[in-house]
């Protein structure tokens, strides 16, 4: 006579319970789930069938079927220890106790982050408040709303970055569409929008087609400072200046102011400071002069203020900028700005 279907399923069960062994972590975890989960293992449902069968029936696979669920169970914990135990085993063999520790990476903000937040701290307690503006910005932003006459070099292509290089419509005042060489054109677009008194602080990336070297880079920070009120004068800038320079730098700090030219500014100046390598005494940093440039600056232009619908007879406002790529470099001595842009932590990690 065949054997009743519960004793077949025993038979079977009981195969597969030699296998055990031989199983791998996943295989493992899936046979046990197969013959002892609580609703489909297939062991689990004989035991809930029991008392559906005669009772002679019942009493035989009973007791079989929990001896074969108790020596299940002891197979697969078993083996379970023995994956552990060997997956120890493997990871002893590659870890070597006799090296040193390895110190954890530490973060940090990077140098010239943490150079910026602090200039506009300085900034802020003199009442300049953060503007921003797009990167991407048209040439009458970046160029001819700040006075640059039309055949001015810096808007050839070899200077500057064009993402719209096809030709410009006709009665297109704004022109062709690129990244902005200095963050001024906020200060186009903050006069725009804000009646006088103004006091912005403008920082942001521009980009120019500059050779990557150890004091160029084709993509860098910038800071930028304008204040438009009635009465200003030359006087307020450089006293302006003065106090930036002695926060950040030390209170002995000594500035100097040369004439220059921009576009966008009359009269124009750059602002030196003493080296901060030598004292002033003369080094190769400062090439001997004891003096180095960190920004330049001036009045804001009248045909700027007309450009943006502000009274140049009525306002007089002065503007400033600085890099504070260069501005790091001197405080910390570094002589290679591509330093900041390798990300490499040995260098990095200085300043965490």
């Amino acid at each position: 006579m065949p054997e009743p279907e519960a004793t077949q399923t025993l038979t079977a069960i009981r195969a597969r319970l030699a296998r055990i062994p031989t199983l791998g972590s996943d295989e493992l975890e899936a046979e046990y789930i197969a013959l002892l989960g609580r609703r489909q293992g297939e062991l689990t449902i004989l035991l809930k069938a029991l008392p559906s069968l005669a009772s002679e029936e019942r009493r035989s696979v009973g007791a079989e079927a929990n001896r074969l669920r108790l020596e299940l169970e002891t197979a697969v914990a078993a083996r379970r220890a023995g994956l552990r135990e060997a997956a120890a085993a493997r990871a002893a063999q590659v870890t070597d106790l006799t090296m040193p520790g390895r110190a954890g990476w530490v973060g940090g903000e990077h140098p010239v982050t943490r150079v910026t937040e602090e200039i506009l701290e300085i900034l802020r307690g003199l009442g300049f408040a953060r503007a921003v503006g797009p990167e991407a910005e048209t040439e009458w932003y970046n160029f001819g709303s700040l006075n640059f006459p039309a055949d001015h070099p810096a808007m050839d292509m070899h200077d500057t970055l064009y993402l719209d290089t096809g030709a410009q419509p006709p009665g297109d005042r704004e022109g062709r569409i690129l990244l902005r060489t200095h963050t001024s054109p906020v200060q186009i677009r903050t006069m725009l929008r804000v009646r006088p008194p103004i006091r912005v602080a403008i920082p942001g990336t521009a980009y120019r087609k500059d050779t990557f070297d150890p004091s160029h880079a084709p993509m860098f920070s910038q800071i930028e400072g304008l204040a438009v009120d009635e009465g200003i004068s030359f006087v307020d800038l450089k006293g302006t200046l003065l106090h930036f320079a002695q926060a950040f730098f030390s209170l002995d700090t000594k500035v100097r102011f040369r004439p220059s030219f921009f576009p966008f500014t009359e009269p124009s100046a750059e602002m030196d400071i003493g080296c901060q390598l030598c004292g002033g005494s003369g080094c190769p940093a400062c090439k001997g002069t004891g003096w180095m440039e960190i920004l330049g600056c001036g009045m804001v232009h009248p045909k700027v203020l007309e450009n943006c619908g502000v009274d140049p007879e009525r306002y007089t406002g002065f503007a400033f900028g600085m890099g504070p790529h260069r501005i790091t470099m001197l405080r910390y001595g570094i002589p290679d700005i591509r330093l900041f842009y390798e990300g490499d932590m040995r260098f990095l990690g200085q300043f965490a």
